[in-house]
Parts: structure tokens; C-alpha cells; sequence
């Protein structure tokens, strides 16, 4: 341990030698540098990492960039944590609002080559929606606007032969330009995907198959971004339309304890996401007064129909409607050496409906009321973060038969960071955070949007209640990519996935877990392969930029849910992502990730390693740099499937998609004359959120 302190500390101060020396040549030299981003990049309160110049990372769906980013694991039957920390997806600073199911599709539906960077914001601050719970995941898709026409054209393209030959093809197509009235962004793209799931449920008591199913799906979707901005003097003032829209088909064979099916699944979904913002701007730059309005509309159908017996098993359909106003300002204060201070307030409305064969059996409505005022202030070496936000809710709802248990609470939610800057390059930092977590929509939902046969069953549960966390976090960080950490969450009413088993018919719900603490350790240190062929002695002599080398990047995290009244164990997730330079410039990355067995995720324990592959990556740039061709291969092995055992019934769950694949990746970006135009900021997503604290 103490050998790899002493190896950050050093690159670090490699780091800090090369910027310096930089700057001299800036001075001596009159170079012009070129900033490029960084893979990752660690902020006091968020993990950012870059998508849109990492080839190895930009194939594929959303989803399937998402499961390889080091930390965060992600399970069927669990959902999605990072270090511990439950997440709440944002898209381009806004709540998703959705998630199991329908989380899984949209990202499964949306290219990772539509994405610029995706944070992963740790430490929310007051400034965000305290329902943001123990993290956030916000995936930015935007790109800078430039004071011409631009275009660049992605495609990619893969395809599977676990059983037999599917294809799988994304494209996009992003255009921005600016006149001295407007600017203007479009993104717009589609996605092609067949797959094929298998899943089963093994009675662990006789050895029986309650249910083993085989499904063949076809996804269509199709995205669509666009924003303009109109200067009004220094105001500025922004429109964003978004629509996302999915197309499946399905067919299902199933057999398993007293049955045998072959049945077809539909589904269809539009989500629509519309944005006002004014942003007024003052002489003094440190002032910011920000007006938001959103309206976010989502409709879901989703229908099993039996071919055996021609009729129909399911017929689902839900509409959500959000409504957004906010508020937000902030200006420079003479704090200590120098500080800030932001407040605002926000009101939104959730309306939530859900209909079977045509009866409404749900009605779902939730009104927050918000406001928060955050201090940050530096003091030499030190940086500190001091806000509360207060949360009015007002929760109701009815289903078929009776009213749901109402939740009408108001709430304070405190916030508190320090963090001593060791150096340029190390730092550490401590953090608490209190947080809610309302359920979300998916998990209320009383029908079944997924998959029923005569054994297994997936509802929701409309009378979950909201979740409150208490987050605790200590970390030391160095170099961007090094550090070391551990955070605790202390959840009450923890809203989990549970199974349970009557007979032999299986029950696949949500339930509201009274109490739990998770534990998680995490430990990250690029090494260059340099130091194995010359030493440590050489290799602090090297100015090196950490993206231009030959390195090993590891990743371990230990993570360990106390549950009262249960016996648990913990798990280690292991990411190892590889770089090394070719000859003619060709850049070589593999990426191996596995989550070890015989630990607890929430009420599971996995009985075989999951989350476990191996992907390979070529990629080169040519024609002066427009063109970046790459060619992969994703869990080479087809190692990557999930066995869970439920911890209160005699049941084994399997889990396999077809998620080895091979295919290519080509990102164009048409070449202008004017290659000395000045950039402009973001057209489709403008918001606070995004900067660092």
C-alpha cells in the first residue's frame, strides 16, 4: 500500500512538471496547445467519463456502455449502483423518471455514439433534487455548437451467431450552426437491435424448472434532439425539443412445471421532453439567474399475446406527465479567500396512469415544493461545501379497490463537503449528504410490462413508500485517475427487487426494505507499462500525457449489504481496461470486468460470477483525423450471463443475453474551411448541473 501512495504521489508530481513545463513552452515557444479530454476525470463530486473519443466505449447501446464503466454494476434483478450508491438516471441534467424496465429499453434503444460524456455525480449537492438519492447518473449527449455548419455521421454496425446469425446497426447524424440572431443544434439517429434472452427458474428443492424461456426480440427506436438559442442582449434564452421512440417485437417460447407456451410480445413507447430556459446575465460574471420549465410526457403499451391459444394474456398501457418550474441564482461572495453563494426553488407535478384491457387500475399523483441555499468558500488548501435544501411532498394516489397510503411530509436535507487540496494533482475529501428517493413510476406500476407465464408473475407495488439516505464518504484522489475510498449508505424503507415462491408460482415484486447500510471500498491506479521495461527511476524523467500511452488501468471495489435479521456477505467488482499503441497509430484497448460470487445484493446472493466479459477494441484515425474507424469484439468469450439465488426461497435464477458480438464503428465528421471559428456554448443542454462544484 504504501509502495502505490508513493507511485501516485509521483505521477502526480510528473503531472504537475509536465503542465509546467508546458506553460514555459507556452512562453518561449508561442505553441499553440490542443486540449483534449480526458478518459476520466475525477471532480469533487462527480466521476466524468468520456464517451464520444473512446472507441472502446462507443459501440453498441447506451446500455451496454454503461455496464463497463468501472464502479458501477449493474443486475437484472438488482438494478444499477456505482460504489454503492443507488442511481438516478438524468438525461442532459434532467430526472428520466423511469427506470427498471423502462429504463433498460430506453437505454438499450438510445447509440452510444449519440453520447458525449456520462457523470456520475457522487455528491449531489443542495442544488439538486434531494430525490436524487445516493447518486446520479446523468449521460450528456450534447456536443459544442461552432459559428458554422457542421455535420458528423456515426454509424456501426455488429452482428451475433450464439444460435443463429442477428444484426444490430446504429446511426446518428448531428449538425449545428450559428448566424449573429441564432443557433441552432439537431441530433438526430436510429437503432436497429435483434438480441435473444434466455431466463429460467429452477426449484433448488427437486430440481425442477418451474419456468425456462427463450425470447427473440427486435427493437426499433429513434431519437430525435434538437435546440436553439436566441442572444436577447447578455440574456440568453433556450428551447429544447426531445422525442425518443421504441418499437419491439418478441417471441417467447416458454415451458416449465405443468406448462408449455409460444407467445408474442409488443411493445411500444414515445417520450417527449420540452425546455424553456432564460438565463439572465449580469456585468458582474459571477452572477446567474436561471428560469427553467420542463414538460415531460412518456407513454408505455405492452401486450402478450398467446399463439397457442390465440387470445390475449396482457394488455398494459401507462402515461406519465411531468411538470416542471425552477428557479436558480447564484453570485461570488467574499468567503474567507473567496466563496459563492447559490439558492433557488423548484415546484413539479407527477401525474401517473395506468389502464388494463382498458380499465384504469391506477391513478397516481405527486406534488414537491422545494427550495435550497448552498456556501462554497475556499480557505488556502481547503475547499468547503455547506447547504441544506427543504422538500415539501404532497403523495396520493387510488388504484382499483381502495386510496394509497398517502405521503404528505416536509423535510430538511443537509449537505456538508471538505476537501484539502494536497496538491494540484492529490486530494481528499469527506462528504455527508442526506437524501430521498421516491419510487419510481415502473416499481408503482400494478401491471405486468415484461413477461407472464402459468408459474411467474412481475407486478408492481403502488403502496411503496419514499426512501430517506444518510451518505457518508471519504476518498483520496491523485492524478485524475488514481484514489482510493469509501462510502456508506444508510437507507430506511430501501425500496428492493424481491421474489418469493407459493406452490409453484413465482412472484416478482418491489417491496420496501426497513433498513440497510452499504458498505463499499473502491481502490483505482493507472500504472504505465513503461515502469515494468524501465523503471521508476526513467519513467518519472518521461513528460507523458496519460492518453498517449501504453497503461493498465485497474479498478477494484469491495461492496457489503448489512441487512438486520440476515446474514450477509460481500462481493468484489474488478474492471482492467488495457491501452496500448500500435504501429501506424492504431490504438489496441481490451476491457475485462467480472463481479465475484457468494455475495449479497440486497435480498440475492449471485451463485456464479456476473457482469463477466471480455472486449476487444481496435481503432484508428485517418484523414486528418475526420475519419476514426474502429473495429471490436464484445464478450469474446460469451462469459457474461447472472445466477441469482433468491435468500428466502428454494429458487435459482438464470439470466443470459447474446452479448458476445462483433462489429465496426466509423465516426465522420465533414470537413469546413473555416477551421479557426470559435466555439459556442452548448445549444441542447445548457444546465448548471453539468459544471463541477
Amino acid at each position: 500500500m504504501k509502495k502505490s501512495i508513493l507511485f501516485i504521489v509521483l505521477l502526480s508530481f510528473l503531472s504537475v512538471s509536465a503542465q509546467d513545463k508546458t506553460k514555459d513552452s507556452l512562453q518561449l515557444k508561442e505553441v499553440v496547445i490542443k486540449n483534449e479530454k480526458k478518459a476520466i476525470e475525477h471532480k469533487a463530486d462527480r466521476t466524468i467519463f468520456s464517451i464520444a473519443n473512446q472507441s472502446n466505449l462507443s459501440a453498441g447501446t447506451l446500455m451496454e456502455t454503461i455496464k463497463q464503466l468501472p464502479g458501477l454494476v449493474s443486475s437484472d434483478v438488482a438494478g444499477m449502483m456505482y460504489q454503492g450508491k443507488l442511481l438516478e438516471v438524468f438525461l442532459d441534467g434532467r430526472p428520466l423518471n423511469i427506470s427498471n424496465n423502462e429504463l433498460n429499453s430506453f437505454l438499450e434503444g438510445l447509440p452510444a455514439n449519440s453520447v458525449d460524456r456520462i457523470e456520475v455525480i457522487t455528491q449531489p449537492g443542495a442544488e439538486f433534487p434531494a430525490t436524487a438519492g445516493g447518486a446520479i447518473l446523468n449521460i450528456i449527449t450534447n456536443k459544442n455548437a461552432k459559428k458554422y455548419l457542421t455535420a458528423t455521421y456515426t454509424t456501426s454496425s455488429a452482428f451475433n451467431n450464439y444460435d443463429k446469425m442477428r444484426f444490430r446497426t446504429y446511426n446518428s447524424m448531428l449538425l449545428n450552426a450559428r448566424n449573429k440572431y441564432f443557433g441552432w443544434q439537431l441530433n438526430f439517429g436510429q437503432n436497429y437491435r435483434e438480441n435473444a434472452l434466455w431466463n429460467s427458474f429452477l426449484k433448488t428443492d427437486n430440481n425442477v424448472f418451474l419456468s425456462n424461456t427463450s425470447t427473440d426480440r427486435i427493437n426499433r427506436s429513434q431519437f430525435l434532439k434538437s435546440g436553439i438559442t436566441i442572444d436577447i442582449n447578455k440574456d440568453r434564452l433556450l428551447l429544447n425539443y426531445d422525442v425518443f421512440t421504441s418499437n419491439g417485437d418478441s417471441e417467447i417460447e416458454g415451458f416449465g412445471e405443468g406448462f408449455s407456451s409460444l407467445d408474442k410480445g409488443k411493445s411500444l413507447s414515445t417520450r417527449q421532453d420540452f425546455v424553456v430556459t432564460y438565463q439572465k446575465r449580469f456585468d458582474d460574471k459571477s452572477k446567474k439567474l436561471d428560469f427553467v420549465l420542463n414538460y415531460n410526457k412518456n407513454k408505455n403499451n405492452f401486450n402478450l399475446f398467446s399463439k397457442l391459444f390465440s387470445n390475449d394474456l396482457l394488455n398494459n398501457f401507462s402515461n406519465q406527465d411531468f411538470y416542471t418550474a425552477k428557479i436558480d441564482y447564484s453570485q461570488g461572495l467574499k468567503i474567507l479567500d473567496d466563496g459563492k453563494l447559490s439558492f433557488g426553488g423548484l415546484y413539479d407535478k407527477l401525474i401517473f396512469d395506468t389502464k388494463s384491457f382498458g380499465i384504469t387500475n391506477l391513478e397516481y399523483n405527486r406534488i414537491t415544493t422545494a427550495g435550497y441555499i448552498e456556501f462554497q468558500a475556499k480557505l488556502k488548501k481547503f475547499d468547503f461545501i455547506l447547504g441544506t435544501r427543504a422538500e415539501d411532498y404532497s403523495i396520493e394516489g387510488r388504484n382499483e379497490e381502495t386510496n394509497l397510503l398517502p405521503f404528505n411530509q416536509f423535510r430538511f436535507f443537509p449537505n456538508a463537503t471538505i476537501q484539502y487540496n494536497v496538491s494540484n494533482q492529490i486530494f481528499f475529501n469527506v462528504n455527508y449528504n442526506k437524501k430521498i428517493t421516491l419510487p419510481s413510476t415502473s416499481a408503482l406500476n400494478p401491471n405486468n410490462t415484461t413477461y407472464e407465464n402459468q408459474n411467474v408473475s412481475v407486478v408492481g407495488n403502488p403502496n411503496l413508500q419514499p426512501t430517506i439516505f444518510d451518505n457518508f464518504e471519504i476518498k483520496v484522489s491523485a492524478f485524475d485517475y488514481a484514489y482510493l475510498g469509501y462510502n456508506l449508505s444508510s437507507a430506511s424503507n430501501q425500496v428492493v427487487q424481491q421474489v418469493s415462491l407459493n406452490a409453484n408460482q413465482i412472484l416478482n415484486t418491489n417491496v420496501n426494505l426497513s433498513e440497510i447500510k452499504i458498505h463499499n471500498f473502491n481502490f483505482a491506479l493507472p500504472l504505465p507499462y513503461m515502469l515494468f521495461t524501465k523503471g521508476l527511476q526513467e519513467t518519472m524523467k518521461f513528460d507523458f500525457n496519460p492518453d498517449k500511452i501504453n497503461f493498465l488501468y485497474i479498478y477494484t471495489g469491495y461492496q457489503y449489504h448489512q441487512i438486520p435479521s440476515l446474514e450477509t456477505k460481500g462481493f468484489w467488482s474488478i474492471n482492467l481496461m488495457s491501452q496500448v499503441l500500435l504501429p501506424k497509430e492504431i490504438k489496441f484497448i481490451a476491457e475485462y470486468g467480472i463481479n465475484t460470487a457468494g455475495g449479497n445484493y440486497f435480498y440475492f446472493v449471485a451463485d456464479k460470477p456476473f457482469g463477466n466479459y471480455l472486449d476487444l477494441t481496435f481503432s484508428k484515425k485517418i484523414l486528418n483525423d475526420r475519419l476514426t474507424i474502429s473495429i471490436y469484439g464484445d464478450d469474446i468469450f460469451n462469459m457474461n450471463r447472472s445466477l441469482f439465488k433468491p435468500v428466502n426461497a428454494p429458487l435459482l435464477a438464470y439470466n443470459k443475453n447474446d452479448t458476445r458480438k462483433f462489429g465496426f464503428t466509423l465516426n465522420y465528421k465533414l470537413p469546413t474551411k473555416n477551421k479557426l471559428a470559435k466555439e459556442d456554448p452548448s445549444l441542447l443542454n445548457d444546465k448548471k448541473e453539468e459544471n463541477g462544484n
